[in-house]
């Protein structure tokens, strides 16, 4: 595949507004999307349906945003969830994001008992399973995670209500918040924020607390490589030993 058939589309991928006007695609969009055609084409060459592969030209990688919520912005982000009477559903939600780092479609599966399909939460040993039984392993690595004392107490509550599925509406679990989150976010003046902020927000407060880049990745399922390259840089233990080493009289 030309690059410039790539370029081509990633030049005249725009989102349309609701006021009629468009809006360019950032570069982190476009590389999923062409890397979800990378993936097809590569599978149908495994599979026959292709006597060659092609390589599919990406845009430069942009770099990892820092953009992570402050307690009063989460404070309000959680309020504004809540106090809407169509929206409360989201309030756990990000209860649960901002206490586990666990991404929105693991948190969206979670129920209180056990399932092949979907990650559960144990609310007897305080255990989150992030990943169904019969669900297969991928590169979004999601295995459990113990639960604080405060979010499982929520968790218990939430059960000991009749809950069935961490986040839903009238017993029946929800599958989206996108318009949820786009209101909540709207009301707390939280415009440039995702649910994977949520994510973001999670591990910075926990390197911000002192957790090792160890710790860390073990309890976030994320890469040491990640956390060191991405959150790192908040850790109070930041360059402690190079600037010890720097500071000593020769």
């Amino acid at each position: 595949m030309k690059g410039e058939t790539c370029r081509r589309y990633a030049k005249n991928r725009v989102r349309r507004l609701k006021d009629g006007t468009t809006r360019p695609i950032g570069d982190g969009t476009i590389r999923r999307e062409l890397g979800a055609l990378q993936a097809a084409i590569n599978y149908c060459h495994r599979e026959g349906y292709l006597l060659t592969t092609a390589k599919v030209t990406l845009p430069t990688k942009p770099p990892a945003r820092d953009r992570w919520l402050a307690r009063d912005e989460a404070a309000a982000l959680i309020w504004a969830a809540y106090r809407n009477p169509k929206s409360k559903h989201l309030a756990r939600f990000i209860l649960l994001a901002l206490y586990t780092g666990t991404r929105k479609e693991a948190v969206l599966g979670l129920g209180f008992t056990p399932s092949l399909s979907g990650g559960w939460i144990d609310v007897e040993r305080g255990v989150m399973h992030r990943r169904g039984a019969g669900e297969r392993e991928t590169k979004k690595r999601r295995k459990p995670v113990r639960l604080t004392r405060r979010l499982l107490a929520h968790c218990r509550r939430w059960h000991a209500n009749g809950a069935n599925w961490a986040v839903e509406v009238d017993g029946q679990r929800v599958g989206s918040i996108k318009t949820a989150f786009a209101t909540a976010r709207e009301v707390a003046n939280l415009s440039d924020i995702t649910p994977h902020t949520l994510k973001h927000t999670a591990i910075t407060w926990a390197i911000q607390k002192g957790l090792t880049v160890e710790d860390a990745a073990d309890y976030f399922d994320t890469s040491g490589e990640t956390i060191r390259k991405v959150y790192y840089h908040h850790s109070p233990n930041y360059q402690d030993r190079a600037i010890e080493i720097l500071e000593r009289k020769l």
